[in-house]
């Protein structure tokens, strides 16, 4: 797994996040509702596995591409949340 880089949910995604998993991002974030009590917005985390980016909300949240190289949007299993 090589490490791409990290950014606010909210925030334009850097220039490193391919286009094909921009626009889902781009729904998750617009999907999360604000927080009244001023809390910081959770952050994202792009990676490369086997040479395809996914990219992970801490909140477990993670959009990914599937075999068909579709955006989707999923939990991590792994996250107590989920």
């Amino acid at each position: 797994m090589q490490l791409g880089t990290r950014w606010t949910s909210g925030d334009e995604p850097p220039k490193s996040v391919p286009d094909s998993i921009r626009g889902q991002i781009h729904a998750v974030d617009r999907a999360m509702p604000g927080d009244e009590l001023g809390q910081p917005r959770p952050r994202w985390t792009l990676t490369f596995l086997e040479g395809r980016p996914v990219a992970e909300l801490e909140t477990g949240v993670v959009v990914s591409l599937d075999a068909d190289g579709n955006a989707v949007v999923g939990h991590d299993p792994d996250d107590e949340f989920g």
